[in-house]
């Protein structure tokens, strides 16, 4: 069956089907937006910075380290900084897929929205690569004040 654009209106509420395939069911695709790369970009950052993890784990624990180690609070220690990268990441993923969400359903793109989305991810990798070499805690406040502009920057055009 061949694909075939709707726009219908319901309640005030635009809907976009943008390309329906039959595949024994009617779905509707959404091609790829700078949004939605920017949040592959992020969970394939996780998954990397996850593994990277994992891998420091086992490392430490064939060297005779102890699981409990795992959790000891100390700035000097790559397994401690991982998982605060770690830990970062999952907390903020959460606030950027309902950034992209908003975006998507109310269907705002434009140079702005893509612009803000690349700085956003940009800074988001920075702040992890700053966390994880012990830089200056000043240069990561830095690149979480540019990532919380772009957030909410992101979600004002896609409110308003």
């Amino acid at each position: 069956m061949k694909g075939y654009g709707i726009v219908e209106q319901f309640s005030g509420l635009r809907v976009i089907l943008d390309t329906m395939k039959f595949t024994g069911s009617i779905m509707a695709t959404i091609d790829m937006t700078f949004p939605l790369w920017g949040l592959a970009i992020f969970i394939l950052w996780t998954i990397a910075i996850v593994v990277f993890l994992l891998i420091v784990r086992i490392r430490h624990l064939s060297a005779g380290g102890s699981v409990k180690d795992f959790a000891t609070q100390n700035d000097e220690s790559l397994l401690w900084r991982l998982f605060r990268v770690q830990s970062n990441l999952v907390e903020n993923l959460p606030l950027y897929i309902g950034v992209v969400f908003l975006l998507t359903v109310r269907g705002v793109s434009g140079i702005a929205v893509d612009s803000l989305v690349v700085v956003y991810i940009v800074f988001r990798i920075i702040h992890s690569a700053i966390h994880i070499a012990g830089i200056d805690p000043t240069f990561r406040l830095l690149s979480l004040v540019i990532q919380l502009v772009c957030l909410v920057a992101l979600t004002v055009l896609a409110i308003f």
